[in-house]
Order: structure tokens, then sequence, then C-alpha cells
């Protein structure tokens, strides 16, 4: 079920950024007939549910939590699209990674091949793309639009909130974010080519926006280890450990 009041902030979304709905949905009746067989919902509730989950941006600060990440090896990782790269060079495992295909095409597809779980999102700008999806072992697709076939709406914009979005409906016990800067500068894991600047940090602004509503539904149990978002705690990486261990 997606969250309720999702459907207003997506058309915030597409008034905001000129996007076409019919495109969106094209793209998701696309990856919903790639798509031969998806990840079950309940295997995604079992990594999730009840459990302190890190969420793990491409921010510029990503590097610098590497160190606090590789201490916690059995805490469950979502993790946004490219910053995947720099956890595997670090040899950290992403349990599920959110992506709309806009990262390095080489990189996705060797960690499509693994146990890693890749939730897949179809939007009207990333059609020729989506058959990428068709060598993942284990993916699940998700929309903007509604819900309908193998296609999913957990809510969520960018890659990164996207991650919050999906730990808060499978309904972790807390959720700690770590590399989600969402400011003007942009990390260099962030893409691989940043075509429009500008264009990127609206997005990152609009997907601040999306997780401070996020909080304002339920604060309890949202942390972040990256600036300062309203409704997440700010902590230091030292204090991670007081969260993961309660």
């Amino acid at each position: 079920m997606t969250i309720s009041g999702w459907n207003t902030k997506y058309l915030e979304i597409l008034k905001e950024f000129g996007y076409d709905q019919k495109q969106d949905f094209e793209s998701a009746w696309l990856l919903n007939t790639i798509l031969k067989k998806q990840v079950a919902l309940a295997k995604l509730k079992k990594i999730i549910s009840g459990k302190t989950i890190f969420v793990i941006g491409a921010g510029p600060s990503l590097p610098s939590c590497i160190p606090t990440l590789k201490k916690f090896k059995k805490v469950p990782k979502i993790v946004a699209d490219n910053a995947t790269q720099k956890l595997i060079e670090n040899r950290i495992k992403p349990d599920i990674v959110i992506t709309d295909l806009d990262g390095d095409e080489k990189f996705l597809r060797k960690i499509g091949k693994t146990k890693t779980i890749i939730i897949t999102h179809a939007h009207g700008d990333n059609i020729a793309k989506l058959h990428l999806a068709e060598n993942f072992t284990n993916c699940l697709g998700t929309t903007q639009t509604k819900s309908f076939g193998k296609m999913h709406n957990f809510g969520g914009f960018t890659d990164g909130d996207r991650c919050v979005f999906l730990a808060k409906h499978f309904r972790a016990k807390n959720i700690v974010l770590f590399g989600m800067d969402f400011g003007k500068t942009i990390g260099r894991y962030s893409k691989t080519k940043v075509r429009d600047r500008q264009i990127k940090i609206k997005k990152l602004r609009r997907g601040k926006k999306l997780l401070e509503w996020l909080a304002s539904k339920n604060k309890s149990g949202l942390y972040t280890t990256s600036k300062p978002i309203k409704g997440f705690k700010k902590i230091r990486y030292k204090d991670v450990v007081d969260i993961v261990i309660t």
C-alpha cells in the first residue's frame, strides 16, 4: 500500500519538474513486462521489519562514513545507486540497492548478478535503460504512479529518499542515514556524469522536503549522521553503536 498523501506529493513533483504522468506510467508498464519474476515482498520484510537499518546515499560525506559502516557488517543496508560502488570497493555488502538506472551501467550489471536485491524504479526519463533489469538476479520494480501488476509504489522521488520510504514502509525500528547530505555540493559518487547541476540540486532539495514530510508523519527512530534534516535526530558516528544495540 502506498503511503497516505503520496499522490498529492507526486502531483507537486510533476508540476515542479514538468514531468509527464503518462510517460511515467508507460515506463512502469514496460518494466512490468520486462520483469518475468520478482523478489517476494516477504523477503524485504524479513530484512527490514523491526530492525535498525542503515540508509546510505552518495553525498559528499560518503567517504567519511566508511570506517563506521565497516564496524557494523550485520546491520542491513539500503543503498542509493552509485553509493554502492564505494561500499563494494571497501568490502561493505549492500542488502538492497535502489536505482533508477542512472548510474554506471557496467557496475549495475555486475551488482545485479549477486544476491543483493535491486529495486529498479521506472519513470518517464529512463525507458531506454529498463532493459538492464532483465539480467538482475533479484529485482523488484517500483513506480511513481499507482501500483499495479509487479510494480510497487512505496513513495519517494530520488534514489536516496526512496531508500528511506522503503525502510519506513516495512516498519524498520530505526533508520540511520549516512552520506545523505541533500546540499549544494554533489558527491563524486552521486552520478557518473552530472549533465545539469542545477536540476540535480533541485532534485536533492525536493528529496529532503519529502523526508521532512515523512518524518512529520512519524518522528520516532529517525537519525542522520549527515547534514541536519527536520524530524531526524543529528548524531555523530560514535553514537551509532548506541542505536544499533537498543
